[in-house]
């Protein structure tokens, strides 16, 4: 096991530091933006998204292909330079690294937000609804971001779908529409904010809209999927149709 410097501190705890990952890599201290190279972003990233991993694990995870002995020896000379940038504090405790307990990250809101709605908060906050439009990291595709990715991703649609039908149980068509189509941007394919989509329609007396919605989606499906939509969200459209099946 190869043993650590002690904690390095970083910029001074007065400092705001955030680390954004959705959407990107950026750092900011105090509102303004920190260049960090391409190689620093990912050992920032990683334990900023695996907070307390050991030296084993970030090594192993951002050095793959390379031997136990190189595999370490990167990660000291990361860790140096992550000291001489200066530009993030860094915790290395015993055989465990972690970001400085004033930096904040935003995966880490996200993560907060959702547990927060599924305990029975609000999800019409707007921190929800803005927290949540982001993959993380596009263009990096490291085995450890696919997989936390598509973590992120299944959260991220849950929680803009759930603030949707907040609003549209409140009435706020408008901002449930917004939150909807917000997860559709993200997985087209799925079918609950296109179901979404057509009950705001539906519940606004746009009958026109609500068919037109589904009528995308069906044909959408059927071309990328040969698939039809489900019993469930025919169904939403059987009164809307009927006069039209009668007169057929």
């Amino acid at each position: 096991m190869i043993g650590g410097p002690g904690p390095d501190l970083g910029p001074p705890a007065a400092d705001t530091v955030r680390l954004m990952l959705l959407g990107g890599f950026r750092l900011m201290h105090d509102d303004r933006p920190i260049q960090v190279p391409r190689g620093l972003q990912r050992i920032l990233a990683l334990v900023g998204l695996r907070p307390g991993a050991t030296r084993a694990q970030v090594a192993g995870l951002l050095w793959p292909d390379a031997p136990e002995e190189r595999a370490f020896s990167s990660l000291r000379t990361a860790l140096w330079r992550v000291r001489q940038e200066g530009c993030c504090p860094i915790l290395t405790t015993g055989d465990t690294i972690r970001l400085g307990s004033d930096v904040r990250v935003d995966v880490d809101e996200l993560i907060s937000v959702t547990s927060s709605v599924g305990s029975g908060a609000d999800p019409r906050a707007a921190t929800a609804f803005d927290t949540g439009r982001q993959d993380l990291l596009p263009g990096w595709y490291d085995d450890w971001v696919l997989l936390e990715r598509e973590r992120l991703r299944q959260l991220r649609l849950h929680l803009l779908e759930e603030t949707a039908r907040a609003h549209l149980r409140a009435g706020e068509h408008g901002a449930a529409l917004q939150a909807a189509l917000a997860a559709l941007a993200a997985e087209p394919l799925r079918e609950t904010p296109h179901r979404l989509i057509v009950e705001t329609h539906l519940a606004e007396g746009n009958a026109y809209e609500a068919l037109h919605a589904f009528y995308v989606y069906r044909d959408l499906l059927r071309r990328e999927l040969q698939l039809e939509p489900s019993a469930t969200m025919q169904a939403l459209l059987d009164d809307v149709l009927a006069p039209l099946r009668t007169s057929g």
